[in-house]
């Protein structure tokens, strides 16, 4: 049953002055890609550029929000959207807060990603599709996961016997099968750069 009777309570402080403190507009970066394709390396090598320029930025990474806050969750498709609505949510709590927030989720479904762009205002969701053909994600096997599902041990795995949705219109699409992790993260800097939310 969905609780009815709390109210959003504003504080003293709002997302503009949490901003102008920390020189930085505060967005949602959100690498969506099938497992192995590289998000979560992309959003960890993101995360130290930005912090050495003085840039407050965090990385919330799929492995980790399973050690806690979803840890209740399984892989069923009502559970992996489950999974992103939880992480929705605190990706906008980080957002008011001033931070540069980097998730780095599968997120297999369009209208799970969808419904985070639209709960934030225009700009402040920025999509990364990175993109890598299933076989080379397979031969990287980081996890030992492909390995796993092709020995029957693992069920409804995203790219083999559950669907990945790619992005229709995403902000930056980054090949890391013919990219470069340096010109990758140089590419989502010069977008941050364009649209000013880092300064030069």
């Amino acid at each position: 049953m969905k609780v009815t009777n709390v109210r959003w309570h504003e504080g003293k402080i709002g997302k503009k002055q949490r901003e102008s403190l920390l020189n930085q507009k505060a967005v949602l970066i959100w690498f969506t890609g099938l497992s192995g394709s590289g998000k979560s390396t992309l959003a960890r090598e993101l995360e130290k550029r930005l912090f050495e320029r003085k840039n407050l930025c965090f990385v919330l990474d799929g492995d980790n929000i399973r050690h806690g806050l979803n840890g209740d969750l399984g892989f069923s498709a009502d559970d992996r959207k489950e999974n992103i609505r939880r992480i929705g949510e605190v990706c906008k709590l980080f957002v008011n807060a001033g931070l540069i927030t980097i998730s780095a989720f599968i997120s297999p479904f369009r209208t799970d990603r969808n419904n985070i762009r639209q709960d934030l205002k225009l700009g402040k969701f920025i999509e990364i599709y990175v993109k890598c053909p299933l076989e080379i994600c397979e031969q990287r096997d980081v996890k030992g996961l492909y390995a796993k599902v092709r020995l029957g041990e693992i069920d409804d795995f995203t790219g083999i016997s559950s669907p990945y949705e790619e992005p229709l219109n995403p902000e930056i699409i980054i090949n890391t099968s013919e990219e470069s992790i340096k010109t990758s993260v140089e590419k989502i800097m010069n977008y941050l750069f364009k649209y000013k939310i880092i300064e030069e």
